[in-house]
């Protein structure tokens, strides 16, 4: 297969090496093109077929449920005639007279009981006929209503009909026969129509039959419509599999075989258990989709003609491939003339090339107008290019070691050692002069230098952010007359929990720096509480005893917070007037919350003006150790 295709490409490849560089380019471009137009048309036009498909499929279905729904209402206003009919104790009676009745017996019940019945059906329209056959040779019929069982002793059903006990049977005739002229005409086959038959039984003896009928374009009106949207055709299947539709508005010019093929694809429906399918007769294409209607033993079918939308897919394609042709013309020409300009005078430029090979940097190329050989020039100009890609590197690498360089040599020359053990020095000092609040704060001051300089990782455990607090709220409260006091509402195996290192101090900073603006004497309070949240989170609460918020600052400090990945947003953080949060902020906080946890994590702020305000920590319940602890997800970072 392979030795093939280069047999069959030889000849154009031969053709292709004796063209100049700029047909060969030309030639390149248009392949380039014409492929991917192809791919690309053809994965375009499946998809708008499927496209069209599943439309045709929803449109198709609705349809299908909405007649499904008004023959629902059909079936229960027919139910609901047998049903009245079932239930009148006076024509139950009537049936079982012993004696033949009397003339004023008539007259009474044709303008009662009878005449209830009339006005009901005249009420109800869309009911064609309802009757009542009985048995009883003593009863006389009774336009339009009471008629004797003979009359329809010749239907195909009657033997059926007359042994249902307490059931319903449901039966589709071609038209609706002229019972009181006893058969001598035939139907009107283009009235078909159902017809819900019940038995009357009475002590375990058959009385009567009652019928109530309805003719199928009031039973179904989309099913026969008349002459209207020539695009789709519904359809009504019996049990048989007799198929009733409307002859007028045939979307198929040969109906004998559309309805073979339409019951032929019903049957594989019943087989595949699938709703739709496509089919072709006398090659036009169709959809047909079924539904069933259990209750009556029949199946609703609607079949839609695809012409439209593949005359429309056709014409569709027909444009698209006229515009590829088009802009690969354009393409070409466009392509043909660069080309021209691109290669027009090349030998003169293969000559500035090669004096900036050998280093006259200076040289510039000449405006070239004429064109010249390709291989040569093309090897220098790549060779230029190198050579001026590879001294720019260069300088560039140059330039950026050397800066790397100073800045370690800066960096270098703060040892955060020296400053530390500087600072126990310091403290031995005011330990040995006896003062010993100076030495509580540097001690406090070298825990929190030291959580800063140890940073070998995001993660830290709980305990050790809540140490690092202590130190900086030990700090704070040398300002105050009134110190802040620190409350702590942890259970003990919280305190293993994992927490990204510097997440909590800056929340204590903010209430330290904006809870009590005005001094005063009142007791200073910053609790911390630490609580399961849904099944696998964690709540770390910060709240403070100060002045509070009002609820549109409160909002604007939400908003900032979750305002991540704007370039322009307004930062604000725990703060009474304009200035700025500083160090980390809340928003800080959260952004790092949402990088190494993902959502729903994160910050939420809540206050009450005048009593308190606190942020809301929601994290994943992640222990860096886990041992002795009875918690699920316990992992080792260190």
């Amino acid at each position: 297969m392979k030795q093939r295709m280069m047999s069959a490409l030889q000849p154009v490849l031969f053709w292709l090496k004796r063209r100049s560089m700029q047909s060969r380019l030309v030639t390149a471009y248009i392949v380039i093109i014409l492929i991917p137009s192809i791919i690309i048309s053809n994965y375009f036009f499946n998809e708008i077929s499927k496209t069209y498909t599943r439309d045709a499929v929803k449109q198709s279905q609705f349809m299908l449920e909405l007649e499904k729904f008004h023959i629902q209402k059909q079936i229960e206003v027919m139910d609901s005639a047998a049903q009245i009919t079932r239930l009148d104790q006076e024509l139950i009676d009537y049936l079982t007279l012993s004696e033949e009745p009397g003339t004023i017996e008539l007259l009474e019940l044709s303008r009662g009981t009878f005449a209830d019945f009339s006005r009901i059906q005249f009420n109800n329209p869309s009911i064609l006929h309802w009757r009542l056959f009985g048995n009883n040779p003593l009863i006389q019929e009774i336009w339009p209503i009471v008629f004797q069982e003979k009359r329809i002793e010749k239907e195909a059903w009657f033997a059926e009909a007359s042994a249902l006990g307490g059931a319903e049977m449901w039966v589709f005739q071609d038209g609706d026969r002229d019972i009181m002229k006893r058969y001598t005409s035939e139907p009107n086959v283009d009235q078909p129509k159902i017809s819900l038959l019940r038995e009357i039984n009475e002590g375990g003896r058959h009385v009567g039959i009652i019928s109530i009928e309805m003719l199928l374009k009031e039973f179904s009106p989309k099913t026969f419509a008349g002459i209207g949207d020539v695009d789709y055709q519904m359809m009504i299947m019996d049990d048989s599999g007799k198929l009733f539709m409307d002859q007028r508005r045939s979307i198929s010019s040969d109906s004998e075989a559309f309805v073979k093929e339409v019951q032929r694809q019903f049957a594989g429906l019943q087989q595949s258990g699938e709703e739709t399918s496509r089919f072709n007769v006398d090659d036009r294409s169709y959809l047909i989709t079924a539904s069933p209607v259990e209750r009556i033993g029949a199946h609703l079918i609607n079949v839609i003609s695809m012409e439209e939308p593949i005359n429309h897919i056709a014409q569709l394609k027909k444009q698209i491939i006229a515009a590829n042709i088009i802009l690969i013309l354009v393409l070409s020409i466009i392509t043909y003339f660069l080309n021209s300009m691109i290669l027009k005078g090349l030998r003169r430029l293969t000559d500035a090339m090669k004096k900036v090979r050998r280093g006259e940097l200076n040289t510039t190329a000449p405006r070239l107008e004429e064109s010249g050989e390709v291989g040569e020039l093309a090897h220098h100009f790549n060779k230029l290019l190198q050579t001026i890609n590879e001294l720019i590197a260069q300088g560039v690498r140059k330039q950026a070691i050397t800066k790397e360089a100073e800045l370690r040599t800066l960096y270098s020359q703060i040892d955060s050692h020296f400053l530390y053990n500087t600072l126990e020095n310091i403290k031995m000092l005011a330990e040995i002069e006896n003062q010993r609040t100076i030495s509580d704060v540097l001690t406090s001051l070298g825990g929190m230098m030291r959580y800063n300089f140890k940073w070998t990782g995001e993660y830290v455990k709980l305990k050790d952010e809540i140490r690092h607090i202590e130190n900086y709220i030990e700090i704070m409260n040398i300002r105050f007359d009134e110190p802040v006091v620190l409350s702590l509402d942890i259970p003990p195996y919280f305190m293993e929990l994992e927490v990204l290192k510097m997440s909590l101090q800056p929340l204590v900073e903010n209430s330290v720096k904006y809870s009590w603006p005005d001094g005063g004497s009142q007791k200073r309070e910053i609790k911390i509480t630490v609580r399961d949240w849904e099944d696998s989170g964690v709540v770390i609460t910060v709240a403070d005893n100060g002045v509070g918020m009002d609820e549109l600052l409160v909002s604007q400090i939400n908003a900032s917070i979750v305002a991540v990945g704007l370039q322009e947003r307004e930062r604000v953080g725990f703060e009474r007037s304009e200035e700025k949060t500083e160090g980390i902020g809340l928003r800080n906080v959260h952004e790092r919350i949402l990088l190494y946890y993902g959502k729903p994590y994160g910050l939420e702020v809540f206050s009450v003006q005048g009593q308190y305000a606190k942020v809301v920590m929601r994290i994943p319940k992640v222990l860096l150790t886990g041992r002795g602890m009875d918690i699920e997800k316990a992992v080792d970072r260190r």
